[in-house]
């Protein structure tokens, strides 16, 4: 379900019609985030951590409207709930697009993101199922570095103003463990200071039990 943003009255109305014409209006930024305490909590209950903070970060995008924005047909559309289409890696080291429907309970988004898991891996192809609606993020992880800048590959020709997340290796230093976060925004629908509110937001949500 969706409403849509009023233009007319809406304060980024100019920067709405200067960015959505640029060939990239993609914007991109990493920071690292603390997660000690998440990685803690997840072991203390035996959550996946993959799945822990992945929950986490579905929540901060769907608590700040802005991640929330979705241009159709030079509209916004303001979608209720966003989910997450993350990649699933395979025995080969292959991947497959999945859905992981957002859920407010961890225990009931984990068990369904778990069964989705395991269909993507016995799937074959890229593309394991249908997308009708964009209200997802496009989620990558990349354990094995530590990136600290992220580039996607992007078909300027196709509609897209999904934000890309994606996640790096973990690191410890001091007993602090840390790992990078990439976000990439389209710039006709949000600017730094949003994205400012998702890196303040998620660490405040990594930290809660």
């Amino acid at each position: 379900m969706y409403t849509k943003l009023n233009i007319d009255e809406w304060a980024r109305r100019e920067h709405f019609e200067f960015f959505k014409k640029f060939e990239e209006p993609f914007f991109g930024t990493v920071a690292n985030i603390d997660v000690t305490h998440a990685y803690a909590n997840a072991k203390e209950y035996n959550f996946s951590f993959y799945l822990y903070y992945l929950h986490k970060i579905i929540t901060t995008v769907n608590e700040i409207e802005a991640f929330r924005y979705r241009i159709s047909n030079d509209e916004v559309l303001i979608y209720d709930s966003i989910d997450a289409s993350p990649t699933v890696m395979r025995d080969d080291n292959t991947f497959g697009f999945s859905l992981f429907t957002f859920h407010p309970n961890f225990k009931i988004f984990q068990e369904k993101a778990k069964e989705e898991i395991i269909r993507v891996q016995n799937t074959p192809g890229l593309f394991t199922r249908s997308f009708n609606t964009d209200n997802i993020i496009h989620f990558s992880a990349l354990p094995w570095v530590n990136f600290t800048s992220l580039s996607h590959a992007r078909s300027f020709t196709f509609p897209d103003s999904c934000p890309k997340i994606s996640v790096g290796k973990i690191t410890e230093s001091n007993r602090y463990k840390t790992m990078p976060v990439s976000v990439n925004a389209h710039h006709a629908l949000m600017d730094g200071y949003h994205v400012g509110q998702f890196f303040e937001l998620l660490q405040q949500n990594l930290n809660e039990v």
